[in-house]
């Protein structure tokens, strides 16, 4: 069971793509919560120069993934839905995750993406499995 933001730092820096290829790291990680950010580099612009859809989905499902599995139940996704509303290349992209129903196998958390000029830039929803 992850414990803290440290305990989080040290089992989510083991996913090679979330963390080093993209360089998502974990701010905040609390039960239910989290917030999680990368710094825009020239590897997130896709052909436009705007931070691409798969480098968002990619922080959005890691922000998840940290709060669903902190001080709770191993958890993974069951389902998830991304609505992208704002194209950015801001220097910074957050998200942050908060649980909405946390049942004895099934989750739901939001996560909203922001970039760092305070603009939305996408919302998700992930329905996560609690593995007993």
């Amino acid at each position: 069971m992850i414990n803290n933001l440290k305990e989080a730092r040290e089992f989510f820096g083991k996913d090679n793509y979330a963390t080093r290829a993209t360089g998502i790291e974990v701010m905040f990680a609390e039960k239910g919560s989290a917030r999680c950010m990368f710094k825009t580099t020239g590897n997130h612009l896709n052909a436009d120069g705007f931070v691409m859809g798969g480098a968002l989905y990619t922080l959005a499902d890691l922000t998840f993934a940290v709060a669903a599995n902190t001080k709770s139940t191993p958890t993974v996704t069951l389902n998830s839905q991304i609505s992208y509303l704002a194209v950015t290349s801001a220097p910074e992209i957050y998200a942050e995750a908060l649980c909405i129903r946390d049942g004895r196998t099934v989750c739901v958390y939001t996560v909203n993406i922001t970039d760092s000029n305070g603009k939305k830039i996408a919302y998700a929803t992930f329905t996560g499995f609690r593995k007993h």
